[in-house]
């Protein structure tokens, strides 16, 4: 097995030099080496001002580079089936932006050629939920688990922030955008990592003026299993400006969390008894949620290490999704 791990960029997003570009200088053992847009002279200038020595002419071409180990997929949503897919057939390994496909149907069809992928080639799959692989959220998840809040009786988790631009390909239906995609796929993730798996209970848009199948904002009520009710939050464009909260309510304890996204900027984690007493405030140690990311990517790949976010598991995130949408009485997205 290789000791180094040699990542190329399929598109010159604007999230790939925080998301790969910075972590991996500061990874011994990751390298981005190419990357490829459709405008080759965008592409030849992302390569320019952060290092990537190839410059590739399209994705294709990048797929087939024998120096390339595996791809970062930042493309818009409704591209990321179609190029992972191709990825796997080229023996590549994946890191996928979130979300994961434009739906479950899709979602299921990358899973499966991920789980064949990786049993037949070894070939790692990973969704780049990046926050999951912050220490913050194992100890969110931690907490819920070891029983300290007591019966859980709701969660609700929100990721608010304001996009006035609205040409922005995350406005685009065509290219499954939507704010329950980019920005609720966190919230329903989150929803799922303390909670387990929820039913949709009901869900309100509010939508864009000249594309009514695009949500600027999303709130969706959810049930669990076991009894507890739950609400996840998305918004572009709201009232809500601002909010990235997570919040679970037990019998006995509440425990709060601001900022679970981007917790290296800054965060706060709070348990709360419900009747007084006194308050624990904790923060969680750790680098950028970028660079664990990173990091546990090219430890599943050259060292066989777990992968928490797995195509599979984004089956369950992009069910929900769809799930969401259905229950606005808006269209999935994919839907032609």
């Amino acid at each position: 097995m290789s000791t180094m791990l040699r990542i190329g960029v399929l598109g010159a997003a604007a999230i790939a030099p925080s998301a790969l570009i910075k972590p991996a200088r500061e990874n011994a053992r990751v390298s981005v080496v190419a990357v490829a847009a459709r405008d080759r002279v965008r592409a030849a200038e992302f390569a320019r001002r952060h290092g990537v020595p190839t410059v590739h002419t399209d994705y294709t071409e990048l797929l087939a580079d024998p120096d390339v180990d595996a791809v970062y997929v930042p493309l818009p949503n409704g591209l990321h089936a179609e190029w992972t897919l191709k990825a796997l057939d080229a023996g590549k390994h994946v890191l996928c932006e979130k979300p994961f496909t434009a739906n479950r149907a899709e979602a299921e069809l990358v899973a499966d050629a991920a789980d064949a992928a990786r049993a037949e080639r070894g070939l790692v799959v990973m969704e780049a939920f990046h926050y999951r692989y912050h220490p913050l959220a194992e100890r969110m998840r931690e907490i819920v688990a070891s029983g300290e809040l007591g019966e859980v009786r709701r969660i609700e988790t929100a990721l608010c922030f304001p996009l006035p631009r609205f040409g922005d390909i995350r406005y685009d239906y065509g290219l499954a955008g939507g704010a329950a995609m980019d920005a609720g796929c966190y919230a329903v993730h989150a929803a799922r990592l303390l909670g387990g798996e929820p039913r949709v209970v009901s869900a309100r848009a509010l939508t864009m003026r000249r594309d009514p199948r695009v949500d600027r904002a999303m709130t969706a009520e959810l049930s669990y299993p076991g009894g507890a009710t739950g609400r996840v939050r998305a918004s572009m464009w709201s009232r809500s400006l601002l909010s990235m909260r997570a919040r679970v309510v037990g019998s006995d304890a509440t425990m709060s969390v601001f900022n679970f996204v981007a917790p290296q900027v800054f965060h706060r984690l709070t348990v709360r008894p419900p009747k007084g007493g006194p308050r624990r405030v904790e923060r969680v140690a750790g680098p950028s949620s970028y660079a664990c990311q990173l990091e546990a990517f090219a430890a599943a790949v050259l060292d066989g290490g777990p992968v928490l976010t797995p195509a599979r598991d984004a089956v369950a995130t992009m069910g929900l999704l769809d799930d969401v949408y259905r229950a606005a009485g808006l269209p999935l997205r994919g839907e032609r």
